[in-house]
């Protein structure tokens, strides 16, 4: 489910724009197996296996098991080594036990081993010792094989996992008890190459590790004319990161953040049918968030630091007590976020909406501040906003149509905007230092209409169309300055100078699906051609505009073919993306002092898949 707009009043962590919820369906009262194979361009294999079995009336299990892999878009062309391959193995297993009509609990787990070489990306600068910018958007120079994280055996890997516990029990025909229990983990050893060279001007070999538990309780009531929701949400989160960054070849940035986070919540929402048209939502949550942030940042000569394998390091950072090498903030935020929407069935087919949300976002310290500065010191403000919505649902056509159509309105305030800088800590014109940064825009605003719409034009021919604009504007951001006239200090308003980052004006896609009866190695079934349009209008990359790596407007065309047998036991189908092979930028990398390090990460290209689908029973 796509969640437009702040969450909160319903269920989860509280968030300020928009989430996407996975709901699990529970195991079903048959045996199932299904295997799919995927071969594809890039030498791409892929294998994916899932199924369940009841053990008894009562208890079923269920798991999957998948296995994706292919070769790189690109190459290396100083190691030899492939760029932007895959190879990721997941897999997820659960167990559900109903003792009693009533009682339903269910136990997962989840794994997920991601090997894929480091990605790099494409420069779109020569360096200034002339390396050139390569032909190809994939292809590659980087070279972050001598530094002593690299000899040391720091790779690639990223492994995550996370343990749930799910009980929900019907205390009679009205009240139902829920619990949600959850805990995660994941670990990250990464090598970046910023500048995307072989030599050591630029490189970063960094670690994350993240782990959190959630519990979550929530009193639902379902009653004729009202359904009721309370609960309660805690988060005990730790978030770790450790990485050097050497510059020239010469100095090494180091830092290590240790990042706590508690949260707790309390909500409700109530929605009442005032008579059979009109229909109220009331819901409210208060939401407290506690950050406690240790950050070490220090600078040692050389290759990198001890942390990462450079025993001989020294360390040429003037301390300052309490704030350097090492620094503890703590700051603890809170709010009341109410929701409220009422709805009126115009007819039976025709259903009008307005809302009223507000969000809240805590506020914290950056984990790879530098916090030698006093604003950095603060931290960043909470983020808020107040959302507005009005929206329609119809059936038309005794629905052959289904159409959905919003209005919104976002009216944002401090606005959390994460990046990352280089720093010059000695003055001496040159680049020693990197840190990241979170900065608090004073204010914005989002205008925006959304149309999605989903239509059986004949009985083989059907389409899904969506559109949406949106006007996202800064109206305020303050930044530190001098008076050129008096030289007291004030603050200068910057707002007309910076745009809203990965946000298209407008953006549209078309899906056609045609399909009709057709046998197939003898057997009954349906053949089914699809062909999808998308469309996305000029994106901004960063919050200052940028013309090297902004990336203008652009279209993909996608299209399948699909055969289902009549029996639902087997399907084929041959997939085909990006068909004409458009080069877009997704991501960058911006640092045009180090070296000329401008640096495009690209869509993927034009791809095909053959897909095999086999279900047992």
């Amino acid at each position: 489910e796509v969640l437009r707009g702040p969450q909160g009043t319903l269920y989860g962590r509280n968030t300020i724009g928009g989430a996407v919820k996975y709901v699990t369906k529970r195991l079903g009262e048959d045996p199932e197996l299904e295997v799919r194979a995927n071969v594809g361009a890039y030498s791409q294999a892929d294998v994916i296996v899932k199924g369940s079995a009841p053990l008894s009336d009562t208890f079923r299990v269920g798991g999957t098991i998948a296995s994706f892999n292919r070769e790189g878009y690109g190459d290396n062309l100083f190691t030899g080594a492939d760029n932007a391959d895959k190879e990721i193995l997941g897999m997820r297993l659960s167990a559900e036990w109903m003792p009693t009509e009533d009682l339903f609990i269910r136990f997962f787990g989840d794994y997920t081993e991601d090997k894929s070489s480091a990605r790099d990306g494409h420069r779109l600068l020569p360096s200034l010792a002339g390396d050139p910018v390569l032909d190809d958007v994939f292809d590659t120079r980087a070279g972050i094989t001598t530094i002593p994280s690299s000899n040391a055996g720091l790779v690639p890997n990223v492994d995550q996992g996370g343990l749930g516990l799910l009980v929900e029990w019907n205390l009679n025909d009205s009240w139902q008890l829920k619990s949600i229990t959850s805990a995660r983990e994941d670990n990250t050893d990464s090598l970046i190459d910023f500048d995307n060279l072989p030599q050591d001007t630029f490189d970063a070999p960094l670690v994350y590790e993240n782990e959190q538990f959630s519990q979550e309780f929530q009193l639902n009531y379902s009653g004729d004319r009202s359904n009721l929701t309370l609960g309660a949400y805690y988060l005990d989160a730790n978030a770790f990161n450790a990485f050097d960054v050497i510059i020239f070849s010469s100095i090494t940035s180091f830092t290590l953040g240790d990042y706590d986070t508690n949260a707790w919540a309390l909500y409700g929402d109530w929605t009442y049918a005032l008579n059979d048209r009109w229909t109220l939502s009331v819901g409210g949550r208060y939401t407290e968030d506690e950050r406690d942030a240790t950050v070490t940042r220090e600078s040692f000569a050389g290759l990198g630091s001890p942390y990462f394998g450079n025993e001989d390091a020294i360390s040429i950072t003037p301390p300052i007590p309490g704030l350097v090498p090492t620094f503890n903030g703590n700051r603890t935020d809170s709010d009341f976020t109410p929701r409220v929407s009422l709805t009126w069935a115009a007819t039976e087919n025709h259903n009008l909406y307005v809302s009223y949300n507000e969000g809240f976002k805590g506020g914290g310290f950056d984990p790879r501040g530098a916090y030698q500065f006093p604003e950095v010191q603060a931290g960043f403000a909470p983020e808020t906003v107040t959302a507005y919505e009005f929206g329609a649902k119809s059936v038309w056509a005794d629905g052959r149509v289904q159409t959905n159509f919003a209005m919104f309105y976002s009216d944002y305030e401090n606005v959390q905007v994460p990046g990352s800088i280089i720093l010059d800590n000695d003055g001496d014109g040159e680049p020693d230092g990197f840190a990241g940064t979170t900065t608090n825009a004073g204010k914005a605003e989002i205008l925006g209409a959304e149309f999605e719409m989903v239509a059986r034009l004949t009985d083989r021919l059907s389409t899904v169309l969506a559109l949406g604009w949106i006007d996202a504007d800064y109206t305020e951001w303050l930044v530190a300055s001098t008076d050129p006239d008096t030289g007291e200090p004030i603050f200068v308003d910057i707002s007309d100078e910076r745009e809203f980052q990965n946000t298209p004006e407008f953006t549209g896609s078309l899906n056609l699906r045609y399909e009709f009866p057709m046998n197939l190695f003898g057997a009954a079934g349906d053949l089914a051609l699809n062909g999808l349009v998308s469309y996305r209008d000029f994106t901004y990359q960063f919050e200052v505009p940028d013309p090297l790596v902004d990336q203008p407007a652009y279209t993909l065309i996608d299209a399948s073919v699909e055969w289902n047998s009549a029996s639902n036991r087997f399907s084929l189908g041959l997939y085909g993306r990006n068909l004409t092979d458009e080069e877009y930028i997704v991501a960058n990398y911006n640092f045009p002092t180090v070296d000329n390090s401008v640096i495009a990460f690209y869509g993927a290209p034009l791809t095909w898949t053959v897909s095999g689908t086999y279900r047992f029973f």
